[in-house]
């Protein structure tokens, strides 16, 4: 793991006070920082420095809220607003569903299964130097954005749970 310099723990610290997810503060050590660090190092790093992450549980209320709202506007008839194929609505964007192996596979430190708002099953796993790795069961499978975003925040949450 990097030494980091008083001014670059400042604004890791900085970030956290934020609300940045590990994945976001992984992103601006590399971007800003032109610092390497693989999403288990980012882990470590935050709980070194002592540094406790906000848990967002506000969106999750809204979502239901967005849901409701969503079908009413494409119904109205407005091509403008209605929904575009293949793209999720806020509604679908919420419908991943990541869970852990309970014995993790050979090669990883932990792997899992995770289920895209389409349907689309992929595998996921952290090797054994914490870099993550997402093998979908179709091949040429590509999560939408929506989706990846949303993978990366529920897996952290899971990782969490289960303690690591």
């Amino acid at each position: 793991m990097a030494k980091l310099t008083p001014a670059q723990i400042s604004k890791v610290s900085q970030w956290v006070a934020e609300g940045s997810t590990l994945s976001v503060i992984q992103g601006r050590l590399s971007s800003e920082l032109g610092i390497s660090m693989t999403f288990l190092d980012v882990r470590f790093l935050v709980d070194d420095l002592n540094l406790t992450l906000q848990e967002k549980e506000e969106p999750k209320k809204e979502e239901p809220v967005a849901a409701e709202v969503a079908p009413t506007d494409t119904s109205g008839g407005d091509p403008a607003q209605a929904a575009v194929p293949g793209e999720p609505t806020p509604a679908t964007a919420a419908n991943v569903k990541v869970e852990i192996d309970p014995l993790a596979r050979p090669g990883t430190m932990v792997s899992g299964t995770v289920t895209f708002s389409d349907g689309q099953l992929a595998d996921w796993y952290l090797d054994m130097e914490g870099r993550p790795g997402v093998v979908p069961q179709v091949p040429g499978y590509r999560p939408t954005q929506p989706d990846i975003v949303d993978f990366q925040t529920k897996l952290d949450l899971v990782l969490r749970q289960a303690g690591y």
